[in-house]
């Protein structure tokens, strides 16, 4: 039997940045050798983890969570879309975002330096890349505190986690549930960049009537008529953006502020929604472009 301690696999752990439980088994292959065991895993571990390192992950999911009054919301990345549906990936998401609960890491290469079952999160990202085969990588998160609500759609494609201002009666409502959640699924839905109009920042607006009254101009509107019209385009524009003057998706005769407004009043109390983050899994990444045929020709190779 191979003779090493708790000590060695340590030793080899930080040599080597991998897992614990694959130090362990090389150190076991190796019969105790450490030199013999750094090897192995240079083979197994490290070198295949490099070479998957370089490739595109521009798929994977997103999920948010909310705990005792703290939440976050995750994307983390892999190379096909098949990998998202894999329970081990899935739970590796969600130790992921647990911890981004627990811990309130200030960045990713915080989090990955976080603890985590075998070892660190960093231990457990590359433990999934050999296991599962492909480059994983987390992308981003955010963390807040406060009374929140979290939406997840399609299984990962989308995530929301939404923080509203209002007491712990409210909150505990099953109607402000329901409220919350139509909120938090307006903002998947109709992807707002801002909460209400006093965040657009002011240069942004301009920027926006200046290319409207261009494009009134070159149709042939006076300038009188063009200005007037870009007043209209501009409140159009904030309908876009803006979440508070987007049409409610359930009903879009009212908006999402006179929505909030007939809540707060339908249970006499003040409701704001104050900040929110939504995540779409893979948005502004690049993206693999192979073709069946490509990738068995590719295998054949």
């Amino acid at each position: 039997m191979a003779s090493f301690t708790a000590k060695d696999v340590q030793a080899l752990r930080e040599q080597t940045g991998v897992g614990m439980m694959d130090c362990k088994n090389a150190l076991s292959e190796a019969d105790g050798n450490f030199e013999k065991a750094v090897e192995l895993l240079r083979e197994k571990g490290l070198a295949a983890a490099a070479k998957k390192a370089g490739r595109i992950a521009a798929e994977g999911m997103v999920t948010a969570l909310v705990i005792d009054g703290a939440g976050a919301i995750i994307e983390v990345n892999s190379e096909t879309d098949f990998v998202a549906k894999n329970e081990s990936f899935r739970a590796f998401v969600e130790l992921s975002a647990k911890t981004v609960v627990e811990e309130a890491p200030a960045d990713v290469d915080s989090l990955l330096k976080c603890k985590a079952p075998s070892g660190t999160i960093e231990d457990e990202l590359r433990e999934k890349i050999l296991t599962i085969g492909e480059n994983i990588k987390i992308r981003r998160f955010e963390r807040y505190e406060g009374v929140l609500t979290p939406y997840i759609h399609g299984g990962g494609t989308h995530a929301v986690i939404v923080k509203f201002n209002t007491g712990a009666d409210t909150a505990s409502r099953e109607e402000f549930a329901l409220f919350a959640k139509d909120i938090a699924m307006q903002i998947a839905a109709a992807n707002p960049r801002y909460v209400d109009k006093s965040e657009v920042p002011s240069d942004e607006i301009e920027k926006e009537r200046e290319i409207l009254l261009a494009q009134a101009l070159n149709e042939g509107k006076p300038q009188n008529i063009a200005e007037k019209m870009v007043a209209g385009r501009v409140n159009k524009y904030y309908k876009d953006i803006v979440l508070l003057e987007q049409p409610f998706v359930k009903d879009d005769k009212m908006s999402v502020a006179q929505y909030v407004a007939n809540t707060a009043k339908s249970l006499s109390a003040d409701i704001a929604v104050t900040a929110f983050t939504r995540y779409e899994k893979g948005e502004g990444l690049e993206k693999r472009n192979e073709n069946f045929a490509e990738e068995i020709a590719n295998m054949q190779k």
